[in-house]
């Protein structure tokens, strides 16, 4: 049974950094490309950033391009996503996902095949 834990989520105030966690279990993710997605209140699910899974190559969108840092350790089957220079804006709950990376560039996501439960950021002005 595949599982995505996510954790590092909190509160911080703008300008400030934080680290998200996603640990996957269940079975072998080294083929899989493994990303970040958002979710704010009223608003649908968005792409954050993708990490492949073969080279490592990242992509990211251009709302958190320059801030944020996507990276794994496919040893541990563990994602991260470091995020600095927070803004009120990227309050949401953010998603860990596991699963094929489509398109690049400006159009890149994911088609995801596993989702973690979510971990709530909240920025604060």
């Amino acid at each position: 049974q595949v599982q995505l834990v996510e954790s590092g989520g909190g509160l911080v105030q703008a300008g400030g950094s934080l680290r998200v966690s996603c640990a996957a279990s269940g079975r072998t993710f080294n083929n899989y490309a493994m990303g970040w997605f958002r979710q704010a209140p009223g608003n649908e699910r968005e792409f954050v950033a993708r990490v492949s899974s073969s080279i490592g190559s990242t992509d990211y969108a251009d709302s958190v391009k320059g801030r944020f840092t996507i990276s794994r350790d496919n040893a541990k089957n563990t994602v991260y996503l470091q995020m600095n220079s927070l803004k009120p804006e990227d309050t949401a709950v953010y998603y860990c996902a596991v699963g094929v990376a489509v398109g690049f560039g400006r159009i890149a996501t994911m088609r995801v095949d596993y989702w973690g439960q979510g971990t709530q950021v909240t920025v604060s002005s």
